[in-house]
């Protein structure tokens, strides 16, 4: 997606390429079993990026309702939009007996992490002033009120931190992928420590939520992948199921710095990860460095 374009040295890589990662295997038996038809595959496609432009077009009705109505509204739009492009989705924990200000953070997989936290989670997303510019999700993403941070430059990555803990210390919620880049499978990045000061300046929590795809390969959004590759990929694959566990939250306050808040939020996730029995395409996959990376944020 990033094409040959020279990175910035500090921006985080994952070993994770499309040709390897994206290559899923089918399980039921066929060489195609794992694909939905061509027509079932352009209805979704059709309905999800319909469902996009109706949420669009209603948005400045919708920024009439109430706060609670519009909340409401949201969510049940954004749930609809990946529902439209044949994702089935599990929700585990309890996400709504978390209140307060709350540092959301989760691995990173795919563009489908977005809507998925925001059905459940929503809050102001941390992102990449490109994907302002994505077609389907940039609409997404700036009607959810995210917070674009320009990865080419090392010295907006303090503002972009302050905005966020203003967020915070105003009782809102902040949603963020530490990893600063997508992955897939098991195979992850360590989680970056410049969001977690956010938390520890308004001293809120911080809330670690675990994503998984099965087939992984499928929804998997790594390296140079172009989106629209990554979205026919979705919509052609016969049913993809994503998992969205909310694991138990840290109190900010009980660590000393935002490299030990950063240390222990990625430990949750990687022990719930580690009971989950099915292996990763990945994990079969010969791991090779990515030139570049689908939503990278520097750290």
């Amino acid at each position: 997606m990033n094409g040959s374009t020279a990175l910035p040295p500090w921006l985080p890589t994952a070993p994770c390429t499309p040709g390897h990662c994206t290559a899923h295997p089918d399980t039921d038996g066929g060489p195609r079993a794992g694909q939905a038809g061509a027509v079932l595959a352009a209805a979704r496609l059709t309905a999800g990026i319909g469902t996009v432009l109706l949420g669009v077009l209603l948005a400045p009705a919708a920024g009439l309702l109430p706060a609670a109505g519009r909340l409401a509204l949201v969510r049940a739009w954004v749930r609809t939009v990946v529902r439209a492009f044949g994702v089935r989705v599990r929700y585990e924990g309890a996400a709504g007996a978390v209140t307060g200000p709350l540092l959301v953070v989760a691995n990173h997989i795919s563009w489908l992490d977005i809507p998925l936290l925001a059905a459940v989670l929503p809050g102001r997303m941390v992102a990449k002033t490109e994907v302002r510019h994505w077609p389907v999700l940039g609409t997404l993403a700036a009607l959810g009120g995210t917070l674009f941070i320009d990865r080419d430059r090392l010295r907006a990555l303090p503002g972009t931190v302050r905005a966020m803990a203003g967020v915070l210390a105003g009782g809102g919620r902040v949603v963020v992928f530490p990893e600063g880049s997508t992955w897939c499978g098991r195979a992850r990045g360590r989680f970056r420590p410049a969001a977690f000061q956010a938390a520890l300046d308004s001293g809120s929590a911080v809330l670690p939520v675990r994503i998984d795809y099965r087939p992984v390969g499928a929804a998997a959004y790594v390296g140079d992948d172009p989106l629209g590759a990554s979205l026919w990929r979705v919509v052609s694959t016969r049913r993809i199921v994503a998992t969205v566990r909310v694991l138990d939250p840290l109190p900010s306050g009980g660590y000393p710095d935002r490299r030990a808040l950063a240390a222990a939020a990625q430990r949750a996730v990687a022990r719930d990860n580690a009971n989950l029995p099915s292996p990763s395409v990945h994990q079969r996959a010969r791991s090779r460095s990515a030139a570049a990376s689908s939503l990278r944020t520097p750290a």
